[in-house]
């Protein structure tokens, strides 16, 4: 009969199973997902390791992007005299086609941020938009990575806003 010994050291697989792997939109700097598109954003990394997301040389970066795909949904926003609001942000962001659950992103959104649904919201670049919507952003990384508001490095938020958006740019 044989003899197996079932004594090896199982340390190894409870160490890489049980470490739980950082979010990829977070591993990306890259804190909403943005896709690949057509645009070429700044600051992004030469590393390539993601087909379907950008990545990002850091997440200041991955905000600044953020914070310019804001600045064109209001001017798309103004032009097509719609309101610039969570819900018109979020249904082009997370769209149902793409197989969203739209409804329930905007939800959480809303909850975590406390910002209505339809609440008419400042323009990104304006003094009053990145307090207004630097909680949104916060609500979106949660949502798009599946953190608390507490992880979120808000520095890296302020840090887009002013890449996007230099003090020479700022509108009233």
């Amino acid at each position: 009969m044989r003899s197996y010994d079932f004594n090896f050291n199982f340390s190894y697989f409870a160490h890489t199973s049980m470490e739980k792997k950082e979010p990829r939109g977070l591993r990306n700097n890259n804190p909403l997902n943005i896709r690949h598109g057509m645009s070429q954003w700044q600051g992004t990394s030469p590393h390539k390791t993601d087909r379907e997301f950008v990545c990002y040389m850091s997440k200041a970066y991955g905000y600044r992007a953020a914070w310019k795909i804001l600045q064109t949904y209001y001017r798309h926003c103004e032009e097509q005299r719609e309101p610039f609001c969570l819900r018109t942000i979020l249904m082009r962001w997370a769209p149902p086609t793409d197989g969203n659950d739209t409804e329930a992103y905007i939800h959480r959104v809303m909850v975590l941020s406390g910002v209505g649904g339809q609440q008419i919201l400042p323009a990104p670049n304006s003094k009053d938009g990145y307090q207004r919507l630097h909680r949104i952003l916060v609500a979106m990384t949660c949502v798009e990575n599946g953190i608390k508001p507490e992880q979120v490095e808000v520095e890296h938020i302020l840090k887009g806003y002013r890449l996007a958006f230099p003090l020479g740019k700022l509108k009233n």
